[in-house]
């Protein structure tokens, strides 16, 4: 069935501390018509990322803020509904991350990304064979550069970023020990990605447990949280050890510095003296021109099983903002993706 009106989502005000619903509007307004060299794409998928939660805010970033009654921001699995672009098919499949949150949009084709007339998987290109696998392949072979036999530990460890991490160690012949937010993820941190072992940071002896898990210290840890999580990890730093910084998710929602003594001198000195190598990067900015070269090989690794990938599928683009303030709080299992329309 075609839709003759377009659902999308703004924002309708600017969160302090954790969004709420309230700082989300559903709209329903015309449905955009493309003209001469246009296309009209049409959301199937929607991605659900940590980073949106800056995108919210309107403190300087590397990225522009959404706008006050804008729609939000967010990579898209669409297909083509109407073509006046040579260039694309009707039906055709495409990745996009200028839509956002919406049923229906306009563009003239640039930064389409083009997924064939019948992909196997389509939504996979907004998890391992997209931007998340493509943060983990960067961060940790490019600023990490694990060596076979060295201690890799990765946070956040059964999340889209984190588990593909975990998975690269594995294939670079690493030990590989991740954190998780509850026993069920360490379970299948182990018996699924195979991981070495798997610590649960809720657990009141969380710093006990990883240094137990590593004793030969840690060479490379992959941080995408921050927070507690970071102080049981620096003590275990070993000489040369490197730390790609991808996020600090414990963090987006916090209104002030945390409590208790300043750590950054502290931090500052295990820099210096231990000479430790710590990178923030952002993929597409620092990254862009390699995407080939990650495609090449996490589409080989998927295929030949290497890779595994798990993702969570919800329906209902209203139902967007819900689940995006329950990633913040840690309640995904897997990529979190939206199916905002059925496929033409």
């Amino acid at each position: 069935m075609i839709d003759s009106t377009n659902q999308r989502i703004v924002l309708a005000s600017r969160p302090v501390g954790a969004p709420t619903a309230e700082n989300f509007r559903l709209e329903t307004v015309t449905k955009p018509e493309p003209t001469e060299g246009e296309v009209l794409l049409r959301t199937i998928y929607l991605s659900l990322d940590p980073y949106m939660r800056g995108r919210m805010s309107d403190a300087e970033s590397y990225a522009e803020s959404v706008a006050l009654n804008e729609v939000m921001v967010g990579g898209t699995v669409c297909q083509i509904e109407v073509s006046n672009n040579p260039d694309f098919k009707v039906g055709e499949w495409v990745l996009a991350y200028t839509t956002g949150w919406q049923k229906y949009s306009i563009s003239s084709g640039e930064g389409l990304l083009k997924l064939g007339d019948n992909p196997a998987n389509p939504s996979w290109a907004l998890g391992v064979l997209g931007m998340p696998g493509y943060t983990a392949y960067m961060g940790l072979l490019d600023i990490g550069q694990p060596k076979a036999g060295e201690t890799v530990v990765v946070a956040s460890a059964t999340g889209p970023v984190g588990s593909t991490v975990g998975q690269i160690g594995k294939i670079k012949g690493c030990r590989v020990v991740g954190i998780a937010g509850g026993e069920e993820k360490c379970r299948y941190a182990v018996d699924v990605l195979g991981m070495d072992a798997c610590i649960n940071h809720k657990a009141d002896d969380f710093a006990e447990q990883l240094a137990a898990a590593c004793p030969d210290g840690i060479d490379v840890y992959y941080e995408n949280v921050g927070g507690k999580v970071f102080d049981a990890v620096m003590p275990l730093l070993n000489t040369a050890a490197r730390i790609p910084v991808c996020g600090l998710i414990s963090l987006y929602n916090a209104t002030s510095l945390p409590e208790g003594p300043d750590r950054l001198s502290q931090l500052m000195v295990q820099i210096l003296v231990k000479r430790l190598k710590v990178q923030g990067f952002i993929i597409f900015e620092d990254y862009g021109h390699r995407y080939n070269e990650f495609a090449t090989d996490m589409s080989q690794w998927v295929a030949e099983g290497k890779v595994k990938y798990r993702e969570q599928m919800e329906t209902g683009l209203e139902n967007a903002p819900q689940h995006l303030i329950g990633l913040l709080e840690g309640k995904n299992f897997g990529k979190l993706v939206i199916e905002v329309a059925k496929p033409l």
